[in-house]
């Protein structure tokens, strides 16, 4: 089986479900990432190259796509689509795995905006959350407990990024362990990554 998760920026498929994705490479899936812009807007377009390679490498991915586009340039056309679609052609994902279309980001809108024209024939999407995302109403739990240190390793490996959330004494990190608490708790584990399908189909 095969995986392509996509993101906006560096960093955004950790926070969403790098947690899931290193269940999946653990026991041997493919896993391909897509980052569609450079997150220069968040520091030095190099550093977050090299943090995000850092990271892949942790998450266990075979291959890291970048998509070219300059942080909060992403645009809802037909140049995006096509970079999905010719992506999806290449690798032919079982799942895939995308920022959520309810968010306060711009690039993320447009992103899942692009993806959902992209995937209209693929079987499995699923939207993951972010900290900007917005009422994100997960359907979908996969119980993080036993990867969450990897998850986290994977955040860390964004090092010029951890600090940066705007709220006061609380780093991305404890965003993200505070996150997947919730999310265990909706899903009755102890922690937990949550995800909302855009279609998820269950082969019996």
């Amino acid at each position: 089986m095969k995986i392509l998760a996509i993101g906006a920026h560096p960093d955004d498929i950790e926070f969403g479900c790098a947690g899931t994705l290193v269940k999946y490479t653990a026991k041997g899936t493919g896993l391909y990432l897509l980052v569609v812009s450079d997150g220069s807007l968040g520091g030095d377009p190099k550093v977050r190259r090299l943090e995000q390679e850092a990271s892949a490498k942790i998450m266990g991915a075979k291959d890291l796509k970048w998509g070219g586009y300059k942080d909060t340039f992403i645009l809802f056309d037909k140049k995006l689509i096509d970079l999905i679609e010719d992506t999806i052609k290449k690798i032919n994902p079982s799942f895939i795995f995308v920022n959520s279309p309810e968010d306060t980001h711009q690039d993320h809108v447009l992103l899942a905006r692009a993806t959902i024209a992209a995937t209209r024939y693929t079987t499995n999407v699923l939207f993951y959350e972010t900290p900007t995302s917005i009422d994100f109403k997960p359907l979908v739990f996969v119980d993080v407990s036993k990867s969450l240190d990897k998850k986290i390793q994977c955040l860390k490996a964004h090092k010029s990024q951890v600090p940066k959330t705007n709220i006061p004494d609380s780093d991305i990190v404890d965003i993200a362990l505070a996150t997947a608490r919730y999310r265990g708790t909706m899903g009755r584990v102890t922690y937990a990554e949550g995800f909302y399908p855009l279609r998820l189909f269950i082969n019996i």
